[in-house]
């Protein structure tokens, strides 16, 4: 099969020069020399963040400062990239909660913050918090065990008990 090409798109003397493509490009990095720059100095200066920002999701504990997960699995199960590991436990029989996480961790070099854990949550156990810095200097870093989850989330207060205390 022979490539055909068009030899009516010639191009003029002036075009073959480059000249116009140059001049074109000096005039839109000039045009930049001048704007106002946005530099922040990170650690000092922060962005503000948009309300519906979603960072890296944590653990949220109840007003009696008890992890609201019970185990249900449901996040490990949707999570696409298998970031999310539960390692359940049964309570006494006291409680009308039957479960809890022995062991709950998320692997963040792998979550990609897509908030599916926190929309198939039945108990809002689990949040995408507004934070985004994420540093470490290993991977065992980055896999946040239930204590560190936990200690990020912070105590919610239940809207329906705050409803029922007014």
């Amino acid at each position: 099969m022979a490539i055909r090409i068009d030899t009516s798109a010639r191009l003029t003397w002036w075009e073959k020069l480059y000249l116009p493509q140059i001049i074109q490009g000096l005039a839109i990095t000039f045009r930049h020399i001048f704007r106002r720059k946005v530099t922040m100095q990170y650690p000092e200066e922060k962005w503000e963040l948009p309300e519906h920002y979603r960072g890296i999701p944590v653990l949220i504990k109840d007003q009696d400062e008890r992890p609201k997960c019970v185990a249900c699995f449901l996040c490990e199960f949707i999570c696409p990239p298998l970031a999310i590991s539960i390692e359940a436990g049964e309570l006494p029989a006291s409680n009308n909660v039957e479960k809890y996480p022995v062991k709950f961790e998320i692997n963040m070099l792998r979550c990609i913050m897509c908030g599916l854990c926190e929309e198939v949550c039945p108990e809002d156990a689990i949040v995408l918090s507004k934070t985004f810095e994420l540093a470490g200097t290993s991977r065992e870093e980055m896999i946040f065990d239930k204590e560190k989850l936990l200690e990020l989330g912070g105590v919610r207060q239940d809207p329906i008990q705050k409803w029922a205390q007014k």
